[in-house]
């Protein structure tokens, strides 16, 4: 799997926004199971599929490189794996194009965690670009009040706040090997869904739809935003992961016909001019 090392970052960062773009839709594809279920299914085969790349790519040395992570990839994978909980309940009772706009407000949380857990300075570019984001949100989460979509909106802000969170972390621990923390993330989301699902028992198609969960989606998704980020400068970073952002509705719009409300839509255009803003500004989080 070294040659995935090879590939252009931007690439890379294109593909993975790619994958992640269908989790919506695949998620509503699924016939009788439930979060917890949907959850379990998505990350066994997630789990295959990693330690398939981790075996594949360090070989020998696969158990080592995950102990010698430590606590700070364990604290990292628990967060990470309330992200993946937040993104499955978020998508179920809300609209994809509510979820993937909350998510892409990641930047801007970025930007004011390092103020106060980090103590960097928040440029005026910044300031004014977390202040159109979160007027994006407010403008969808005010509007969900009316429609019921209010509880997966809130669900959903705790998918760019622990992503959030896990950066702080590898910022506070330079050596920190993102691999090992997205592995025990894995361990963490089969634990949940083993403790909270009401039965095992699971029909062929949903089985399937686990499976494009876990493995093109996930799996797929976060190994190539991962090594892809190494390569590619900051300010790029956010552009290309707006692949996620502006697919993800249409996927859903295209094969279920699932047309967010306008709200959400001016909404998400906010956030997307108010990522594309932030882009700009020279004092990225590196």
């Amino acid at each position: 799997m070294q040659f995935l090392y090879n590939i252009p970052g931007y690439i890379l960062l294109l593909f993975g926004g790619f994958c992640l773009s269908w989790g919506g839709f695949i998620i509503r594809s699924f016939e009788e199971a439930t979060v917890w279920q949907i959850l379990l299914l998505r990350s066994v085969f997630f789990m295959i599929a990693l330690m398939f790349f981790l075996i594949a790519t360090y070989k020998k040395n696969t158990i080592k490189i995950i102990k010698d992570a430590g606590y700070p990839a364990v604290l990292g994978g628990l967060v990470m794996s309330l992200s993946f909980i937040a993104f499955v309940v978020s998508m179920s009772i809300t609209t994809v194009a509510n979820v993937v706009f909350i998510i892409s407000t990641q930047t801007m949380f970025l930007a004011i965690f390092g103020y106060f857990y980090l103590k960097e300075k928040v440029s005026l570019i910044s300031f004014f670009s977390i202040l159109l984001a979160m007027g994006g949100i407010t403008i969808m989460v005010g509007d969900s009040l009316s429609t019921g979509s209010f509880l997966g909106n809130i669900v959903a802000l705790a998918i760019p706040i622990n992503f959030s969170i896990l950066v702080m972390i590898i910022r506070k621990n330079k050596n920190l090997d993102m691999v090992p923390a997205i592995f025990y993330s894995g361990i963490f989301s089969i634990i949940y869904g083993l403790i909270l699902s009401e039965s095992f028992v699971f029909t062929s198609h949903d089985i399937l739809m686990g499976f494009f969960l876990g493995v093109p989606q996930l799996a797929f998704g976060f190994i190539c935003i991962t090594i892809g980020s190494r390569t590619t400068p900051s300010t790029t970073i956010g552009l290309l992961m707006l692949t996620e952002t502006l697919f993800a509705p249409i996927w859903v719009w295209v094969f279920l016909n699932e047309i967010p409300p306008f709200s959400v839509l001016i909404g998400g255009c906010i956030i997307i001019i108010a990522i594309i803003l932030k882009s700009q500004d020279k004092k990225q989080l590196s």
